[in-house]
């Protein structure tokens, strides 16, 4: 981007956090299954075709829908921003750009969402933007509606692209900060966890090909509660829907287990992360040749987790298409996993 094109680049809008996701499933009835038997997810709406859920600690009308289509994909991710104002500033942001982007009257998009806008972010992925959301109940100390995992909130959304350095430097122009990266010896960019909540990420980068969905990250609160999800589906005999774990992550400190639900989506159940609001919080930076980025205590990475993503769509519902890794892949880079090369 050149000198004159910074300047007229207008301001971008002030994001608070990641709010919600929107998938596409097959099955509707088997997808309630796992997030709200499973996973504990409150209902707060449906329709025939479509749930909205929300996490115990969460006070607006969703963090995530469950909508039927017919291949199973990553419908949009959702950033909730600080005034009204800021949505105006996003669709002027995206724009000059050059990306797509659409209005969208309150009442004509996402049930229980204000006007938005939705884009498609020069990563490639559908992103909408929203200041005014319906609030829901207060469940947070509703100990009898618990059940499952329990989960508590959304935490974040972990995406797969082929161009890290690309997506550090959109997301550092939208305001995000960084906890953590990975790094080669030379300062190449690997892998990259940014914030704009005070945690560690509302958005993560895995290198590799893209624009995929790699994971949406749950959060509870206790690590008792990450393996009582293992335990779970183990007791219903649907273990094969772990796929990894439970583990601690030295990238995050996150204490977790990943399941795939009916479709092969990926969510992370995590706890454990830290506080990353100070001003001058400094950036922690792993090696590539740390094994200890992946699993803190040595586990291996098995091979799904390196291959598998969903696809998403384009503004119409029409999947885009995927390009592959520009990473450097030589030497011991055969595979780019969400934690760094394995």
């Amino acid at each position: 981007m050149t000198e004159t094109q910074l300047t007229e680049t207008p301001p971008p809008p002030d994001v608070v956090r990641s709010a919600y996701a929107q998938l596409a499933v097959t099955d509707l009835d088997a997808a309630r299954w796992f997030w709200v038997e499973m996973l504990g997810f409150h209902v707060q709406c449906q329709t025939k075709d479509s749930l909205y859920l929300r996490g115990t600690d969460e006070l607006t009308h969703h963090s995530l829908v469950l909508r039927r289509g017919d291949i199973a994909a990553l419908d949009h991710i959702a950033y909730r921003v600080r005034t009204p104002h800021d949505v105006d500033r996003a669709e002027s942001y995206f724009r000059a750009l050059g990306c797509q982007a659409r209005r969208i009257p309150g009442g004509r998009g996402t049930h229980g969402i204000g006007d938005a806008v939705r884009v498609v972010d020069p990563l490639g992925f559908p992103v909408e933007f929203f200041y005014e959301i319906e609030h829901a109940e207060r469940l947070i100390q509703r100990y009898d509606l618990r059940r499952g995992a329990e989960i508590a909130r959304l935490d974040h959304f972990n995406i797969c692209t082929p161009d890290i350095p690309a997506a550090y430097r959109h997301y550092q122009g939208l305001g995000f900060g960084c906890s953590e990266t990975i790094e080669g010896d030379e300062h190449e960019l690997y892998a990259a966890w940014m914030y704009r909540k005070q945690t560690v990420h509302d958005v993560a980068f895995t290198g590799g090909a893209g624009p995929r969905l790699h994971h949406l990250g749950l959060a509870t609160h206790e690590s008792h509660q990450v393996l009582r999800t293992a335990d779970l589906f183990g007791a219903v005999h649907a273990e094969h829907h772990i796929e990894r774990g439970p583990g601690r992550h030295g990238v995050s400190n996150a204490f977790y287990v990943y399941l795939r639900d009916p479709d092969g989506h990926r969510v992370e159940i995590y706890t454990s992360d830290y506080y990353t609001g100070d001003p001058d919080h400094e950036t922690y930076r792993w090696n590539i040749h740390d094994d200890r980025r992946r699993d803190f205590w040595g586990n291996a990475v098995i091979e799904s987790w390196y291959r598998d993503a969903s696809p998403v769509l384009d503004l119409d519902g029409i999947p885009r298409p995927i390009t592959d890794t520009v990473l450097d892949e030589s030497a011991d880079a055969t595979r780019v996993g969400a934690d760094g090369l394995g």
